[in-house]
This record gives C-alpha cells, sequence and structure tokens, in this order.
C-alpha cells in the first residue's frame, strides 16, 4: 500500500492527485446519489427541459399562440435551454430511461465541479503558497458536501466554476484585455445562471478597484459582460417576448412581491449555516481567517460581502443560496487561517490543536460518505419510476389527503408522461376527484393512486375505495436514510412512505 501511495505521489503533481481523489468521490455520487436535493434543481431545470423536448410545457414558461395571457416568470432560461439541448440529444440517440438520462446529467454536472477544484487550487497558490493550496484543494474535493452538491442541477452551486475562472483571469499577471475579455464572458453567462450572481459582481468591481485595475481593463470587463449578457437575456427575451431582459425584470419584480412569502428565517440564518456546514471548529477558523486575509484576497473577499450582506438583509432565505460563496469563503478562510496560525504558532496550545483537528477529520470521514452515497427524495422519484415502468400506466391521482389545500407535486419527469394531476387534499375530496374523473375520456383516465404518508392510511384508502371500488394494492416505496435523517433534524422536511394502489 506505501509503494502504491508513493507511485501515486510520484506519478501526478499535488493538483492531479487532488482532481483524481475529487472526481473518484464525484462519481460514487454519480452512481448512487440519485434524486434531488430542493425542489428547484429538480422542477426549475428537468421538468421544463424533458417537457418542451416532448412537445409539452409543463410549466408553462414560454409564449403560447393559444393562451395570449402568459407572462415571462422570471427564471434564468439560460441553464434550462442547455438541459433542453442535452435531453434532446438522449432522444435523437433514442436514450429514454429517465434514470438512464439522468446519470449521465450527473456525470456531467461532476466532470464540470472539478474545475471548482483546479482553480480553488490555482487561486489559493498564487495569493499564499502550496500548502493552503492544497489544504483548499483538499477541501473542494473532500469536505462532505462538496460531492453531494457536485451532481446536483442546483444553479447556485453550477455557476461556481464560471466565477473561480473569471477571477482566475482577472488575476494574471500578464492583464492582458484578452483576460478581462474572458473575465466578463464568463461572469456573464454566471449571472444568466443565477441572477444574483450580480451581488458577487458588484463585490469583484470593488475589488479591482483596490487592486488598481486601469480604466481600460476595467471598461473592456463591462463591456464584455454587457455584450454576452445583453445575447444571452436582452435578444433572447426580444423573440420570446417582444421586449428586452423581460425574465430579468419580472424576476426582480417576482422577488420583491414575495420577499416574505418563502422561506424566511431569522436575521443570522447564514451565519449559522456557514458555522454549520463547514464543520466547527474549523467553520470559526476559517470565517475568522476570511476577515484576516481581507487585503490578500480582496477579489474574493468583496463579493463574497456584498453576497452575504444582501441574503442576510433580505428576508427571502433559503439555505440553497449560501451554497454559491462557500468555496469563496473556503479560499479566503484557509489563506487567513494559515496567516494566523503562522503569526501566533508559539502562542497556540499544540495538543488542543491537534485534538480539534481529529474531530473535524474523524466528523467529516462520518457525513461524507453518508451524503455522497444518499438518495434524496428517493420516495418521490421512485413511486414514479415504478409507474413508468408499467406498461399500462395512463395518469394517477395522488391522495395526500393529510394536507390542507396543496398536496406534494410528483416529478413526472420520471414516470415519462405529461398530464394534470389530480390531487385529493382536505379542500379537494375524493368525491371532487370522482366528479373530474368521470369527465375523462376512459383512455386518458388515471389508473393508479399514489398515497402519501402512511398517517390515517387505512381510513383514506377505504375512502377512496368507496369512490373506487376496484382499488388494489401494488407496492410500498420507503424514503431514503438521508430523507429520514433530514425529518428527523427538520418534520418541515417532506419525509413520507409512498403507497401505490391500481385502479382496474
Amino acid at each position: 500500500m506505501k509503494d502504491l501511495i508513493q507511485t501515486f505521489k510520484n506519478k501526478y503533481s499535488p493538483l492531479q492527485q487532488i482532481l483524481l481523489i475529487g472526481l473518484f468521490v464525484r462519481l460514487l455520487s454519480v452512481i448512487f446519489s440519485k434524486g434531488f436535493g430542493w425542489h428547484d434543481d429538480h422542477f426549475l431545470i428537468i421538468e421544463p427541459a424533458q417537457s418542451w423536448v416532448d412537445g409539452e410545457d409543463a410549466n408553462y414558461w414560454l409564449p403560447s399562440a393559444t393562451d395570449p395571457s402568459r407572462q415571462p416568470q422570471g427564471h434564468p432560461l439560460v441553464y434550462t435551454g442547455l438541459h433542453y439541448l442535452i435531453l434532446s440529444f438522449f432522444k435523437i440517440v433514442g436514450l429514454n430511461n429517465p434514470q438512464a438520462k439522468m446519470f449521465f446529467i450527473r456525470l456531467l454536472h461532476a466532470l464540470w465541479s472539478l474545475f471548482i477544484i483546479k482553480y480553488s487550487y490555482k487561486i489559493t497558490e498564487k495569493l499564499h503558497n502550496a500548502k493552503s493550496a492544497w489544504y483548499v484543494g483538499l477541501f473542494m474535493a473532500l469536505y462532505w458536501f462538496m460531492p453531494f452538491m457536485s451532481v446536483r442541477n442546483l444553479v447556485e452551486f453550477v455557476c461556481v466554476p464560471l466565477i473561480l475562472i473569471g477571477i482566475w483571469n482577472l488575476m494574471k499577471e500578464d492583464k492582458a484585455l484578452k483576460n478581462f475579455i474572458i473575465a466578463g464572458i464568463l461572469f456573464a453567462i454566471a449571472m444568466a445562471v443565477r441572477y444574483q450572481v450580480i451581488f458577487l459582481l458588484a463585490g469583484i468591481g470593488v475589488g479591482m478597484l483596490i487592486n488598481k485595475d486601469s480604466f481600460k481593463q476595467c471598461v473592456t470587463l463591462i463591456l464584455s459582460f454587457l455584450f454576452v449578457f445583453f445575447l444571452s437575456e436582452g435578444v433572447r427575451d426580444y423573440f420570446l417576448w417582444h421586449k428586452p431582459f423581460a425574465e430579468f425584470m419580472a424576476y426582480i419584480q417576482y422577488n420583491l412581491d414575495n420577499a416574505t412569502v418563502y422561506g424566511t428565517d431569522n436575521w443570522h440564518m447564514y451565519f449559522d449555516l456557514v458555522f454549520g456546514l463547514l464543520v466547527p471548529p474549523l467553520s470559526f477558523l476559517l470565517f475568522a481567517g476570511y476577515f484576516v486575509s481581507w487585503k490578500k484576497t480582496s477579489l474574493l473577499f468583496w463579493p463574497v460581502l456584498f453576497y452575504f450582506a444582501f441574503h442576510t438583509y433580505f428576508p427571502n432565505k433559503q439555505e440553497r443560496f449560501i451554497m454559491t460563496i462557500l468555496p469563496l469563503i473556503i479560499i479566503c478562510g484557509t489563506i487567513g487561517m494559515f496567516m494566523i496560525y503562522e503569526k501566533r504558532k508559539e502562542k497556540i496550545n499544540q495538543k488542543l490543536f491537534k485534538v480539534c483537528k481529529t474531530f473535524v477529520i474523524v466528523l467529516n470521514l462520518i457525513l461524507l460518505p453518508v451524503l455522497t452515497l444518499s438518495y434524496s427524495k428517493r420516495h418521490r422519484v421512485e413511486a414514479m419510476t415504478y409507474l413508468y415502468h408499467q406498461k399500462d400506466h395512463q395518469a394517477f391521482i395522488v391522495e395526500d389527503s393529510n394536507k390542507d389545500s396543496e398536496f406534494l407535486i410528483p416529478p413526472l419527469y420520471y414516470c415519462g408522461k405529461w398530464f394534470s394531476v389530480l390531487g385529493v387534499t382536505k379542500v379537494f375530496t375524493p368525491d371532487s376527484v370522482l366528479r373530474y374523473f368521470n369527465r375523462q375520456e376512459k383512455s386518458t383516465r388515471p389508473n393508479y393512486v399514489v398515497f402519501m404518508q402512511a398517517e390515517n392510511l387505512n381510513a383514506r384508502v377505504d375512502s377512496m375505495k368507496k369512490r373506487f371500488p376496484s382499488l388494489i394494492y401494488e407496492t410500498t416505496i420507503e424514503p431514503s436514510f438521508i430523507d429520514k435523517t433530514l425529518f428527523f433534524l427538520n418534520p418541515m422536511n417532506d419525509n413520507q412512505t409512498v403507497f401505490i394502489y391500481k385502479l382496474k
């Protein structure tokens, strides 16, 4: 084993070693980490893209000749459009199985995420030294949440490589205008993927002023950014909606109108997340290091500060928002942490330091495989996958009557059909569903019922059987370990056993 490790070290550079380690762990997530992490990384990316490929418009995002009342809803269409192209290619080559397609999409994202490792390493090495770069590279490769995040369709994380590569171009010593053009292009694409990147770009602008980049360089960056963003957002929306930047303006208006509707929390929510996700006590050192390194890391420090400040101030707070700046915090924090250590090494209690270091490593090694191999939202995905494999499946009813008015949305992508799902709730009763059922053509009527949650199951099944006497039990699908764990930590996270019945 020692000879094998030594051969590995001799054959590859430190950066290549870390990239190979990062790739190996991410491939495990590609294979095992099915499903989706949040609502947005599936229902705002995969569902609309696949529906467009199938000639539908599941979310009613696009203009329609039969529905002139449709308006822009404020969605960045670049990333969803990219998945439309990928899924269209799969259709051309005859790859139709939803799970198989998602395997390759996870693989593409895993490969894309390697740029986070590479450019985090290069940026750290340039700003500080090879030792701190090695640690940053390991953090990016093996931090417990990194492989899981790397295979998700989450715009908050997908835009990070673009930001890091752009910053790297601004840091190059030759200061050639082409580097600023490339950076502007990358920043424009990043913002087209995730509109809130604009706050990072404001911070990068401040960093450039502090670094005393020339007026010509700044103008070059701005012009290249505006040109690409105008093409991706302005021209596209002019053809779609007959007005430029329609989606961008709708996004701003939607967030202003709904600032207090989603995920509002206390002001220190993101501080709690950073301290928790980066594993204490290391997270406290990284956070302190972030502030200590501000002069060295101005192109990273100020973007983080602007982005963090806005999201702390804005009422709508969701965990995924903070993912965009975690790699930047890790870079700044690691550089600052080493600066603190080098300055105060003699005063540090080495025994306590080793205990803390061991605790962080052990905890990370426990959490890493758990999340890396986790199947998130398994019950919802596997329920649809089961129906996909039923040759007689036409449509289904969701029975979620433990809820007041809104049932849990099923990921139709995995069942391979697009239709308006009937859902039983406390408001929309079985009698209401029966009336709709009877109005439908026999060829399109639901022939399966998906019961969500085990609570009151017998009574709910009996109630449905009174309206649909032919109801017969088919199978039960359990949530995954990670879903059960998240429910245990916070009951707001849906953890539902699914029971599938057939209407014969």
